[in-house]
């Protein structure tokens, strides 16, 4: 242990423990535009300096009817075959695939295998839900996908919620059914090979307001039972990453929403609920950040409150396009003016890799 410590000071004094743009570069899961790429493209030349994933969404927000990077079935398989092509080593390839409302692989894209909202698979019974989930996991990893951003554990808690319980993706109201759905959900996928994450901590089913759109406070009607499917899973050992929500509570942080919060992630997430993996947060282009944080703020707080990947989808803001080369460049500036350190960046980087090391 003193040796550790002695080597730690030598490290900050001279600098021996710099971190690479290429640690940096896998903290970041990006969206991008196009249908095919190739290792000279934009997409291309960030993964072979290190990015650690893409999010893949079928809607082009620029081209009404346009795709951005999902035609069909052929062509999604030719593009996930690039991506990793290019990036010469496990990468996570991420797409939201809930069922219902929240799908981008869907009849409309040329996939016949069309999945119920979690609401409608709830209602069908466990039978069901292990049918169609294991019919999901095999379409994700035919297709190349090894990474669902899925599934919700919220609680269907209050009627007039318009982002989780207006579209049927919570399982219900009771903590148990919940966690017991969303465990049928994560097994069929590690049945494929496919990773999951389980959002939106600590609960985003009791809201009112929708964080896509800005800031939304949960404090008055947030209930402790929302951490219950979080704490089931958790303790079984099957969580891969847990998808951090920008909603505000007062009661667990009076300052800022739990993705940017240490006292959410680090205190709330990994000390209290014991979880050691990968933190991802939820998309940092969404309203509830970028209307009251710079993206300086946003990638500063979101790194010190204890994330391992921050998510920028490049859907909800599309003409404000987020690069690797951008985000690379503010942490090296954060790390020059002490404001995050490289402790964090590596321990990030060994959660990750951890991760990565269940694709292989």
């Amino acid at each position: 242990m003193r040796r550790w410590i002695v080597m730690g000071i030598l490290w900050s004094m001279f600098g021996w423990a710099q971190v690479s743009d290429r640690q940096i570069s896998r903290l970041f899961v990006l969206g991008f535009r196009g249908t095919h790429i190739t290792c000279d493209s934009p997409i291309g030349r960030d993964l072979r300096a290190g990015l650690g994933g893409v999010i893949l969404f079928d809607r082009d927000p620029l081209k009404k009817g346009r795709a951005k990077n999902i035609q069909n079935p052929d062509q999604l398989r030719r593009l996930t075959a690039q991506l990793r092509r290019c990036a010469g080593r496990p990468l996570l390839i991420a797409v939201d695939q809930e069922g219902g409302a929240v799908s981008r692989l869907s009849p409309k894209t040329g996939f016949s295998l069309r999945v119920p909202s979690a609401a409608a698979v709830a209602r069908k019974g466990e039978r069901y839900a292990r049918r169609i989930y294991d019919r999901l996991g095999a379409l994700l990893q035919r297709e190349g996908i090894d990474y669902d951003l899925a599934p919700v554990a919220d609680l269907a808690l209050n009627p007039r919620n318009r982002v989780i319980v207006h579209w049927g993706r919570s399982y219900g109201r009771d903590p148990e059914t919940v966690a017991k759905f969303d465990r049928i959900f994560i097994e069929a996928m590690h049945r494929h090979g496919v990773l999951t994450a389980l959002k939106h901590f600590p609960g985003h089913g009791s809201s009112s307001g929708d964080t896509h759109k800005g800031f939304v406070d949960v404090t008055r009607e947030w209930q402790e039972r929302e951490l219950v499917p979080y704490r089931r899973l958790i303790s079984a050992g099957i969580v891969d990453t847990v998808m951090v929500a920008h909603i505000f509570n007062r009661r667990l942080d009076p300052r800022y929403p739990a993705s940017l919060s240490p006292r959410v992630v680090e205190g709330l997430l990994r000390k209290k609920l014991g979880f050691g993996g990968v933190a991802i947060t939820d998309d940092l282009q969404m309203g509830a950040i970028t209307k009251r944080y710079t993206l300086r703020q946003t990638v500063r707080l979101a790194l010190n409150a204890g994330n391992d990947l921050l998510l920028f989808g490049n859907q909800l803001d599309p003409r404000h396009t987020v690069t690797r080369r951008q985000l690379v460049a503010i942490v090296r500036d954060l790390l020059r003016h002490g404001e995050i350190s490289e402790e964090r960046i590596v321990e990030a980087n060994r959660r990750i890799e951890a991760l990565l090391g269940k694709l292989r």
